[in-house]
């Protein structure tokens, strides 16, 4: 969908006059813009898929209770092949656009902020499908990685395989994660900064179910894959205070991002090819190898504690 297009699905669905539109970078999965109308902005999102906002809505209502800060549904709908949503807009920029920028001070808070609103969440009651289990989850994401690498072949399958063999050492907590409810897709995306602060959080269209650790491992392979450094996880760590099987864990999902982070590469969605060449093929093998060599240093303590 181009500008032109929006322009006039905004102005039929919101009965208001667009004088600036702008589509956003981020998301591959909607078309996604900004419009400025005189007197406010407004974000418009918009898909060919059927029912494509259905959970968005749910999970933005649902979660409205929780006194987060998240987006108002302002107008759902559809226009001729698109499904679309209107929401309110919210000042701010991905945290991993304005990273470099923000101080350790600010970066510690925005982790307090952030581990305070996952725990909110966490205390929502939802009915769970009778044959969930997080070792399900855990093998989907492996499976799917473990098929694009193949299809792709830009990364050695066999990091897959390393990752699913260590897997057997951390099985029996794996076997006791709860379907506790949390924010799995914020990382250096979907979380909005403004001038330091924490001011919203956007694109949900759905919430996990399972390990709240996994939210806090994509977020250090995304901030290792940018070439950024990681105290921002560090200070969510410091908040969520694992133990030593629960920082190994920790260590296994950043490793099954980072082979998640190797299957996207290349990957088509919708108008959007995952950039892919020499130096981020060596960049995310170099991650792979650093999350091993910290895995190990799980093994020794371990071994030490023992």
């Amino acid at each position: 969908m181009d500008g032109k297009e929006a322009i006039i699905l905004f102005e039929n669905a919101a009965k208001k006059r667009a004088v600036q539109i702008e589509r956003c970078g981020v998301g591959i999965a909607n078309y996604v813009f900004i419009v400025s109308t005189a007197a406010e902005k407004l974000v418009l999102r918009c898909s060919k898929d059927e029912d494509a906002y259905k959970d968005t809505i749910y999970w933005l209502n649902r979660l409205s209770a929780c006194n987060i800060p998240i987006p108002i549904v302002l107008s759902e709908g559809k226009y001729k092949d698109y499904s679309y949503l209107i929401l309110s807009y919210i000042h701010g920029d991905d945290i991993g656009n304005v990273y470099c920028q923000l101080t350790d001070g600010e970066k510690k808070q925005i982790a307090k902020d952030v581990v305070e609103i996952q725990r909110k969440i966490s205390r929502i009651d939802l009915p769970t499908d009778a044959e969930w289990t997080w070792n399900r989850a855990v093998d989907e994401m492996l499976n799917r990685a473990e098929e694009r690498i193949k299809r792709k072949q830009y990364f050695d399958i066999k990091r897959v395989s390393i990752v699913k063999n260590l897997r057997q050492e951390i099985q029996e907590y794996l076997d006791n994660v709860r379907p506790t409810p949390y924010l799995d897709d914020i990382s250096t995306k979907n979380l909005l900064i403004y001038e330091g602060k924490l001011s919203g959080i956007i694109d949900i269209d759905w919430i996990g179910l399972g390990d709240m650790l996994t939210f806090a491992a994509m977020t250090k392979v995304a901030l290792l894959n940018m070439d950024l450094d990681t105290r921002y996880v560090d200070y969510l760590l410091d908040e969520i205070h694992p133990n030593v099987i629960e920082y190994k864990a920790f260590i296994f999902y950043c490793l099954v991002y980072c082979v998640d982070f190797m299957g996207e590469r290349g990957m088509r969605f919708l108008d959007k090819t995952i950039p892919v060449n020499e130096s981020i093929i060596k960049r995310l093998n170099d991650i792979f190898d650093t999350l091993m060599e910290e895995w190990n240093k799980c093994r020794l303590l371990k071994a030490g504690n023992a």
